[in-house]
C-alpha cells in the first residue's frame, strides 16, 4: 500500500500513526471484542476515552479551569447559528470581522435568524489580501460579542494577532473565534477568548465532530425555546452527551491529541514544523515568476497556501501531473480557482518538500 501526500483542505490528512493505531484497535478495542464504533457511549470504556481526550486537549492548549470543552456534531457551520442563539438572548448585536467566505457565511446566518448584526471591520475592500488592523475595528455601542475567523481556509488569509474586543466606551465583550483551520497548529492563549469553535476535519480528526471551548460565564444565556441540542449549558451539563455523540470521531480525535503530545512533543514543536513547511513553500512561490500568492506577507496562512499559475491554461496539466506524482487534492476552491496546498499538522515536511520539487520541475518544463 502506498500513502500519497494529501493536501486537501478538509476532510484533511490524518497522521499515519493515528490511522495505524485505529486499524489495530478497529475490530477489538483493548480486548473487549468489539470496535469503539459499536460500544455504548455510556460504557466505562468509552467514558474513559472521552475523559482522556478532554484531559489531553486541556493539557495541549493549557485550557483554564473556568472553560468547558464540548465535543459536538453539526460542523463548524452549525456554530454560526448556535453562537448568536446562546450569546444574544440578553440583547445587543453580533459584531463581526469580515475576512473571507467563512466569515461571510457566519454573518449571513446570524442575519438569516433575525439577529442584529454590526460589521466591525472588513478586508473586502482590499480583496481579502490583508486583515483589518486593530485601529480599523469599530464595535457597536451595543456589541454583545466580536466574532472573527482566525484563518480563512479558502483564501489563505490569517490573523497575525488576536483582536481586542472593546466597545466605543472601552468596555470589553467576549471574543468569539472560528479556529477550524488553525487550532492545534501552535500554542494558544485560550484565556483571551470567550468562545472558540472548530470543525474537526482539518487538525483535530475526521469530519463529523466539532470542538467548542466556552467560558463558564457564557453558559446559561441561551434564548428560551431553542432546541436542547443547541444550548451550550445543557450540552456542558451532559458532558456533550445529550444524545449519542460521534463516538468514533471523538476516539480518533483523542488519538490525534496523544500523537501531538507523545510523537510531536507538544504544540510549540508542532508550530516549528508548520512554520518550516509554510516558509519553504512561500519562498518557492515568491522566487518563481511561474507562481503567485496574493496575500500580504504578514497575513499568509501557514495552513492553507493558495497560489495561481502565470498561465491558467496549464491548470489542468498541473493537477493531472501532480496527482500522478502522488500529490493529491491541490485544486483550489471553486469560488477562487487556482491551486491550494493545505499544510495541516498531519502533512509531513517531506510532503511539502515533494510539492516544491514538483512545482519547480513543472515550471521548468512548462515555463
Amino acid at each position: 500500500m502506498t500513502r500519497h501526500y494529501n493536501f486537501c483542505a478538509g476532510p484533511a490528512a490524518l497522521p499515519t500513526a493515528v490511522l495505524e493505531r485505529a486499524r489495530e484497535e478497529l475490530l477489538d478495542y483493548q480486548g473487549r471484542g468489539l470496535s469503539v464504533m459499536e460500544m455504548s457511549h455510556r460504557s466505562p470504556e468509552f467514558v474513559a476515552i472521552a475523559e482522556r481526550a478532554e484531559a489531553d486537549l486541556r493539557e495541549l492548549l493549557a485550557i483554564p479551569d473556568n472553560y468547558r470543552v464540548l465535543f459536538l456534531q453539526g460542523g463548524a457551520s452549525l456554530q454560526f447559528a448556535m453562537v448568536p442563539m446562546n450569546l444574544l438572548s440578553g440583547g445587543g448585536s453580533a459584531n463581526f470581522l469580515h475576512t473571507g467566505i467563512w466569515a461571510k457565511k457566519a454573518i449571513a446566518e446570524a442575519k438569516r435568524l433575525g439577529y442584529p448584526v454590526h460589521l466591525a471591520a472588513s478586508s473586502e475592500t482590499n480583496g481579502h489580501a490583508r486583515v483589518p488592523r486593530q485601529e480599523e475595528i469599530a464595535l457597536a455601542a451595543d456589541a454583545a460579542y466580536l466574532h472573527y475567523t482566525a484563518n480563512e481556509t479558502i483564501g489563505g488569509l490569517a490573523f497575525d494577532y488576536t483582536p481586542a474586543a472593546r466597545r466605543p466606551d472601552g468596555s470589553e465583550v467576549p471574543l468569539v473565534c472560528d479556529m477550524s483551520s488553525s487550532i492545534l497548529a501552535g500554542p494558544l492563549d485560550v484565556s483571551r477568548f470567550g468562545l472558540i469553535y472548530a470543525g474537526a476535519q482539518k487538525n483535530i480528526g475526521p469530519a463529523g465532530l466539532t470542538l467548542v471551548i466556552v467560558r463558564d460565564d457564557l453558559l446559561g444565556r441561551a434564548a428560551g425555546g431553542i432546541p436542547t441540542l443547541f444550548d451550550y449549558q445543557a450540552l456542558a451539563e451532559a458532558g456533550s452527551m445529550v444524545n449519542t455523540p460521534p463516538t468514533f470521531a471523538w476516539y480518533l480525535a483523542g488519538l490525534v491529541f496523544q500523537w501531538l503530545k507523545d510523537d510531536i512533543g507538544g504544540l510549540e514543536a508542532m508550530a516549528a514544523i508548520n512554520a518550516r513547511k509554510a516558509e519553504a513553500l512561500y519562498t518557492a512561490i515568491d522566487a518563481s515568476e511561474f507562481y503567485a500568492n496574493p496575500i500580504a506577507a504578514a497575513n499568509r496562512s501557514r495552513m492553507n497556501v493558495p497560489f495561481v499559475l502565470a498561465d491558467e491554461r496549464l491548470d489542468e496539466a498541473f493537477l493531472a501531473e501532480s496527482e500522478a506524482a502522488g500529490l493529491l487534492n491541490l485544486k483550489g476552491h471553486r469560488s477562487v480557482g487556482g491551486m491550494r496546498a493545505s499544510l495541516y499538522n498531519a502533512v509531513p515536511e517531506a510532503g511539502a518538500a515533494a510539492l516544491i520539487d514538483f512545482m519547480t520541475d513543472f515550471a521548468r518544463r512548462h515555463g
